[in-house]
């Protein structure tokens, strides 16, 4: 999710695209959030971790 975000947030960027860029951060932002609860040990989405 986090590297979706990333090449979401570069094409909207580089094409000009507005809808993009805030989907990206949007993306990126979630797997972050995700990715630090899996890494705390909680239960994400029931699963362990996150990856």
């Amino acid at each position: 999710m986090i590297i979706v975000g990333v090449i979401l947030l570069i094409v909207g960027f580089l094409l000009g695209i507005s809808i993009l860029w805030t989907i990206g951060i949007v993306l990126v932002v979630i797997g972050l959030i995700l990715w630090l609860l899996g890494a705390l040990g909680h239960a994400v989405g029931g699963r362990r971790h996150y990856y």
